[in-house]
């Protein structure tokens, strides 16, 4: 979970949808997810002004070897219009029939 949690934060636990060609090509050349700079939820689109706070949620390899894997990137964001939103990347999305299978989540608003 987050290093810190803002009091007036409430959980929203839906997807996002980047703006196509708005993602931090740096990171990704690090192999880290790259935040969109731009995305949509809830038929509103975000720019992302500032990044906050980032963080890592890691556990055990599924199988019992004893490797540890990242699970989710975490970034804590102020958009342009002044919200702070904690977003995350799963890098293990949901397995399955579903066609939409995000990696982008807007977990929380505040």
């Amino acid at each position: 979970m987050p290093p810190t949690t803002p009091t007036n934060e409430s959980f929203i636990g839906e997807p996002i949808t980047p703006k196509p060609g708005a993602f931090d090509t740096a990171a990704m050349a690090r192999g880290e997810p790259g935040l969109p700079s731009a995305f949509t939820c809830r038929k509103t689109e975000y720019t992302v002004a500032a990044v906050l706070e980032t963080w890592k949620s890691t556990s055990s390899c599924r199988s019992g070897s004893p490797e540890t894997y990242v699970r989710k990137h975490w970034y804590r964001i102020r958009t342009t219009t002044g919200e702070v939103m904690t977003l995350y990347f799963d890098r293990q999305p949901p397995r399955g029939r579903r066609k939409h299978k995000a990696r982008w989540y807007l977990f929380s608003s505040a």
